[in-house]
């Protein structure tokens, strides 16, 4: 079953514009089969097909990853490791901490890390708000903060406010188009429609920083 799930992401990911090394691909759709396991005890996500989650989890979270820039990213409230891992797994250059409250889900996450050798990826069992990283002393802000489906944006923006400096970028993945943001601390820098692959669905994304 592996190879043709791989086909399919490669075919989709040609169509997009992307261009991974078959061994990524490889382990992009190890992943999606961990995801598809565990669901049967865990309930990671309301998608049970492993082929549609090539197109609703894998295309959907990597047409993003081209916006990534800088080298520590939080993914606030990842669930199964969306957009998280993918990400992760496409850029082994750059650190990665996942953080969720559930920690059925911080388990697969922790559990996937080890299945697929990630050294770059930190998982998280906190609310973000509680979350303080710290190193040598001294606060770690992340150079972007990406969120998918966690909440509506004026609350990520609040909920991460501790975690942010000037220099950080906030990439929140939307559906349907919604520019607004209340907090006049903070400026949409740009909003992207975004062309997924296989999914016949409205996507969005919006990057923000403070002013």
């Amino acid at each position: 079953m592996k190879e043709p799930l791989r086909q399919q992401l490669e075919h989709g990911l040609k169509q997009m514009g992307l261009h991974y090394s078959v061994e990524v691909q490889q382990k992009l759709v190890h992943y999606i089969q961990l995801i598809a396991r565990w669901n049967k005890a865990f309930n990671l996500t309301a998608i049970r097909d492993v082929e549609e989650m090539v197109s609703k989890h894998l295309l959907d979270s990597l047409v993003v990853q081209p916006y990534v820039e800088g080298t520590t990213v939080l993914d606030v409230g990842s669930g199964a490791g969306l957009p998280g891992i993918p990400f992760a797994i496409t850029s082994p250059d750059k650190k990665f901490v996942l953080i969720d409250t559930n920690g059925k889900k911080t388990r697969f996450l922790t559990q996937a890390k080890i299945d697929l050798k990630l050294d770059n990826i930190e998982v998280v069992h906190q609310r973000v708000e509680e979350y303080q990283p710290m190193e040598e002393g001294h606060r770690i802000y992340f150079d972007v903060i990406t969120a998918r489906a966690y909440a509506a944006t004026d609350d990520i923006l609040s909920s991460t406010a501790h975690l942010q400096d000037e220099n950080t970028r906030i990439l929140v993945m939307q559906g349907k188009l919604d520019e607004q943001i209340g907090d006049e601390r903070y400026q949409l820098m740009e909003s992207h429609r975004l062309e997924v692959y296989g999914l016949d669905a409205e996507r969005h994304l919006l990057e923000i920083k403070k002013i």
